[in-house]
């Protein structure tokens, strides 16, 4: 009898040891978005400052400007880091385009404020690599717990689920250049 209670014992104290282990990851990986969701703020911040220089240059592609007041007001809406992804790649590849379209205006790409806001939105997109770059590691260490024995046993009962991963593009990322070998 007393087996049966020390061994029950053991198999209680570890599974509470297990479930703290998952509600310490699960805390840290909301601790990882909330620094994701920080930088996307700033970036969301920037995003009418940089319409409203290019607006001021004639000949600026009135469509480049609505697609990226479309995808920042979608970027507000997402609550969810599976939801925002999309939204922000949306709004990543509007500010691609628009700073596509500064290339066409020098006086735009000589612009004090323009250069200004440009420095600001490469040091905002930086800030998000670092912050996605944390939360997705700690995504991996939840779901390794999360799938690997005897966690699986614990995350199965009490409901924990995979985390999903937050991967995004960014404004400032350069397209690789393909280059062929028969025309090198």
């Amino acid at each position: 009898m007393i087996v049966i209670i020390v061994l029950l014992s053991l198999i209680g104290i570890w599974a509470v040891v297990v479930f703290n282990r998952f509600v310490r990851w699960k805390n840290l990986i909301k601790e990882g978005w909330s620094g994701i969701d920080v930088q996307l703020k700033r970036r969301h911040d920037l995003v009418p400052n940089l319409v409203w220089i290019v607006r001021e240059y004639r000949g600026y592609e009135e469509k480049v400007l609505i697609e990226i007041a479309r995808a920042r007001s979608k970027c507000l809406a997402a609550a969810e880091p599976a939801l925002q992804a999309g939204s922000e790649n949306a709004l990543s590849r509007g500010l691609k385009s628009l700073l596509a379209v500064a290339e066409n205006y020098p006086e735009l790409k000589a612009d004090r404020q323009f250069l200004a806001l440009q420095v600001n939105l490469v040091e905002i997109e930086d800030q998000i690599q670092l912050a996605r770059r944390y939360y997705n590691g700690t995504v991996r260490n939840y779901n390794t717990l999360v799938e690997s024995f005897p966690g699986l046993i614990i995350a199965k009962t009490l409901g924990f689920h995979l985390a999903l991963y937050f991967e995004i593009e960014t404004a400032t990322e350069r397209e690789s250049i393909n280059i062929e070998a028969n025309n090198v």
